[in-house]
């Protein structure tokens, strides 16, 4: 393999996907990473906690010789082959640790011990997750934005990954940024969140024209927080309102939150696991909302819901659950949605349904 020096271009990097091997700790990378990052531990948890008991406690020489009698033998022929399973599977990534010094340096020696030389990320996670920050805060104050708002429902989602160049926070953030918005799998850390949503204003910013798309949210979506100088910038950015009929809003609802989550949980945990699991889901997401719903109307809705899941179960029917959607929709989300548009200082650019939306976005469009 081919020389390559060790590397301080962050931005080619994450703009380019670069494989990057995190040598940090378990504990470490489970706090944050960066996308596509993976963890190959020089030590795991444990071996990393003596050592820094050992650092503290007698100095820097003595953590070295520890570390090295920790990670030694056979320990030490494995994690070497971790790491030239990645070497080779990625001739052109690189590796870190924290900030780019013994562990990572050492890593390096033990890989060209074998007789391969391959190059480091310099300054290490620290330098890279600094980069990030400060790439973040200049792309909100610098950017030109553009919100697709509309009523709970109404696809926005959807719309926005059509529209020319979008950021979507809500899969940067795997939440749909309601109550009922929980995935099947876990969210990012904050870290994570920040982290990916910083690649992907670089990357709307460096490799695409025109205005950045982002959909309408609340600070939070689902624990992760947006910043909140972007909330305050999205606050007063242009407006594309997306409008659609009941029935449309409806259906689609029922798609998103009914038919594909109950076929997700079943593909996850397995027909009986997965369906109950999606039955807690369901009617744990509509608990959450209970206080705001009041008393009566969450018990109605509740027993409307047990009912369409009953009909579900037995013979597939998804209608049933139009009985519960429709009201929620236009008792509880509708009023909210109008309260939270009419605080908005930004300007109203077009309305319509996602053709219209779809269409006023590509007529703007540089060429």
């Amino acid at each position: 393999m081919p020389s390559r020096p060790d590397t301080e271009d962050y931005l080619s990097l994450f703009l380019n996907d670069t494989p990057l091997m995190d040598v940090r700790a378990p504990v470490e990378f489970a706090r944050g990473s960066f996308p596509g990052a993976i963890n190959a531990p020089l030590m795991n948890d444990e071996e990393r906690h003596r050592v820094g008991i050992c650092y503290k406690e007698k100095g820097q020489d003595e953590a070295i010789r520890l570390g090295h009698q920790l990670v030694s033998g056979d320990i030490q022929a494995q994690r070497i082959e971790t790491w030239m399973r990645f070497v080779a599977n990625h001739p052109e990534g690189y590796l870190f640790c924290f900030r780019g010094g013994l562990r990572s340096r050492l890593t390096q020696q033990w890989i060209k011990d074998t007789g391969i030389e391959y190059p480091l990320v310099k300054g290490g996670y620290k330098a890279l997750r600094r980069f990030l920050i400060d790439s973040l805060d200049a792309l909100i104050k610098s950017s030109d934005f553009r919100i697709i708002s509309g009523r709970t429902g109404t696809g926005k989602t959807r719309v926005l990954q059509q529209l020319p160049n979008p950021v979507d926070l809500e899969g940067l953030a795997n939440h749909r940024g309601s109550s009922f918005g929980r995935q099947v799998t876990p969210q990012p850390s904050q870290i994570d969140f920040e982290n990916r949503l910083a690649i992907a204003l670089l990357k709307a910013r460096h490799l695409k024209d025109g205005p950045i798309y982002l959909e309408d949210e609340s600070r939070l979506v689902g624990r992760c927080a947006l910043p909140e100088a972007l909330k305050e910038r999205m606050a007063r950015t242009p407006l594309l309102i997306l409008e659609e009929s009941l029935e449309d809003r409806t259906r689609i609802i029922r798609e998103d939150y009914v038919e594909h989550m109950a076929s997700n949980y079943i593909k996850r945990d397995g027909e009986e696991a997965g369906w109950l699991n999606f039955r807690d889901y369901l009617l744990g997401s509509l608990e959450r909302i209970s206080k705001r719903l009041g008393g009566e109307r969450y018990r109605q809705l509740r027993n409307v819901m047990e009912q369409a899941l009953e009909q579900q179960e037995h013979n597939g029917t998804l209608e049933g659950h139009n009985a519960w959607i429709q009201p929620l929709l236009q008792d509880y989300y509708d009023p909210m949605y109008d309260y939270q548009l009419g605080q908005k200082k930004g300007e109203i650019l077009v309305r319509g349904d996602s053709r219209a939306l779809l269409k006023w976005a590509a007529e703007k469009t540089p060429a």
